[in-house]
């Protein structure tokens, strides 16, 4: 894995030494970048279930002004941490290890123009992140959420609304606003 594009193109990302934890591809992390390069310069990102911390890094390379990642397990928790070191990222960013859901609920009221969310497969685990996602999300939002292509994303959850789906081999992101 590598940033793929920003100051830190080209920087290589320690990837998992253990079971169950599932990079966003660089394929599917520059279709996700090339749709968000008209407001990644300056915005808040929430990098929910970081893992690696590929996306979040990846936004911060290409200009965004903080970047909130959110990780429970501990050893993602210190991979985030070297790739952020490796990098030289030593600031515009916070690192909260907890679930999404717990964590939504402690930033709620807190602005972020950008929440991208990449929870296990499956159709339960893709309710309950867009659902804890709804709470976050204003009118300049964008919720983007990687899922299984086999696994439907819901047209709406909460507030939130599917605007648009790109598929890349088995995945999809599945992208969202408040609606109007």
């Amino acid at each position: 894995m590598r940033v793929i594009a920003g100051h830190l193109k080209g920087r290589k990302l320690e990837t998992p030494e253990w079971e169950g934890l599932r990079p966003t591809s660089d394929r599917l992390r520059e279709t996700l970048f090339n749709v968000l390069a008209p407001v990644i310069e300056g915005a808040r990102v929430i990098d929910g279930y970081a893992g690696t911390g590929a996306v979040g890094i990846e936004a911060l390379s290409r200009g965004a002004a903080h970047v909130t990642f959110i990780e429970q397990d501990m050893r993602a928790v210190r991979l985030i941490e070297t790739n952020l070191a490796r990098c030289g990222v030593r600031e515009r960013y916070a690192i909260i290890r907890a679930g999404f859901a717990g964590a939504a609920q402690r930033l709620a009221g807190e602005q972020a123009n950008v929440i991208f969310l990449d929870p296990p497969y499956g159709p339960a685990a893709l309710s309950d992140a867009l659902d804890s996602a709804s709470a976050l999300a204003s009118p300049a939002t964008i919720v983007v959420i990687e899922h299984a292509r086999r696994d439907a994303a819901p047209d709406s959850a909460g507030a939130l609304v599917r605007t648009r789906e790109l598929t890349s081999g088995d995945s999809a992101l599945a992208f969202y606003r408040c609606r109007a």
